[in-house]
């Protein structure tokens, strides 16, 4: 990975629009990562790179190795999202291997991402579209769900047999202790840095993959005494994030549970179009993209919300850039726009100020 730069300098970032409403949302991060570049004298250099279907389109595979390559020698990568109909797409008519999800689990696998942090949070403006019950929502919530990335049943030995009429198929959980270890670090430095609560969530009153999670965990643990750690299984995890959001800080958890469980937390937020993460490596590089996919269905149409993209970049100005007050403006920017009664569609209330995808990206680059 390239050498951070110094404050005031330049700042390479590849940019994969990728499919659907992509190409519209990274538009506009672009467009406020700009303009934070404009107020505060740094200068962020784009390299447009194809990944997903459009590079199925251009090249026949998911991702070239030049595109890996591109990513590999950029100080960031920003994503907009991949994929499309799956029973409409030609894309999904090729092997697993070869379709555009292949592609973004080859990127992170290539460039080492092995932290994804998800930030749910619930903005007072839209407490009323969580779908928890109103005296819940009204104590908000302010989560960062940190998941493996790199290993567990996503990349473990798979195959599909046949063998006297019975058709068997197995998926391999695999972890190793330094694969829990090194993003259990990373989980405990954030939750150093905000409220020093971290709950780590596995099943390990069934797996051993689990067992062994929680043995490294509470190894972890004993460098960072300022943080309260506990554990929680996976299933009342997913009961506790609709009973009572309020009580997580940080969560730890392997990749499918995190997966899912930080699906159900987007959701909570109001909209899933609210929800930013970022991709981790070793140092300073990451990922960057919105947690939400690539809408086919309503691509093209100028109305996506690309506020989830735009507060990935702030997360890449934080995490990959040092850049703390730039990403406080970009926070504050997209907390000013809401107050101001601003939303997309997917946000429109009676009352409110319906406002098209470039409309957001204006406004929020325009409170920078």
């Amino acid at each position: 990975m390239s050498v951070l730069k110094e404050r005031e300098m330049e700042y390479r970032i590849a940019a994969i629009s990728g499919d659907g409403i992509g190409p519209e949302i990274v538009a506009e991060a672009k467009k406020v990562l700009n303009a934070v570049g404009k107020k505060y004298g740094h200068r962020f250099v784009f390299t447009d790179v194809l990944m997903g279907g459009c590079s199925i389109d251009a090249y026949g595979k998911p991702l070239t190795d030049e595109v890996l390559e591109i990513c590999r020698n950029s100080d960031a990568v920003l994503l907009g999202a991949i994929g499309g109909n799956v029973g409409q797409s030609d894309w999904y008519r090729r092997p697993p291997q070869e379709r555009p999800e292949a592609g973004l689990l080859a990127l992170r696998k290539g460039l080492g991402l092995f932290a994804n942090l998800r930030i749910s949070y619930l903005y007072k403006e839209l407490a009323e579209r969580c779908p928890l019950r109103q005296e819940v929502a009204e104590k908000g919530f302010d989560m960062v769900m940190v998941r493996e990335l790199t290993g567990g049943l996503y990349f473990g030995e798979r195959y599909t047999e046949e063998k006297d009429g019975v058709v068997t198929a197995v998926d391999t959980l695999k972890y190793s202790d330094w694969e829990i270890r090194r993003v259990a670090e990373q989980a405990f430095r954030i939750a150093a840095g905000r409220r020093g609560n971290l709950i780590s969530v596995d099943k390990a009153n069934v797996l051993d993959t689990s067992r062994l999670w929680r043995k490294v965990v509470e190894e972890v643990a004993k460098d960072y005494p300022e943080v309260t750690l506990s554990h929680m299984l996976v299933d009342n995890c997913a009961m506790q994030l609709v009973h009572n959001p309020g009580q997580f800080d940080v969560v730890l958890t392997e990749n499918m549970f995190g997966d899912i469980l930080s699906d159900e937390a987007s959701e909570i937020t109001g909209s899933i179009g609210m929800q930013p993460s970022a991709s981790l490596a070793e140092g300073h590089f990451g990922l960057y993209e919105p947690s939400h996919g690539s809408a086919p269905d309503i691509a093209g149409q100028n109305i996506a919300n690309p506020l989830a993209t735009i507060l990935s970049v702030g997360l890449m100005l934080r995490f990959s850039f040092d850049l703390a007050e730039e990403a406080d403006a970009v926070e504050n920017a997209v907390r000013k726009v809401l107050a101001e009664g601003l939303r997309t569609p997917d946000l429109w209330k009676e009352g409110s100020i319906k406002v098209s995808t470039s409309q957001m990206g204006d406004e929020v680059a325009a409170r920078i």
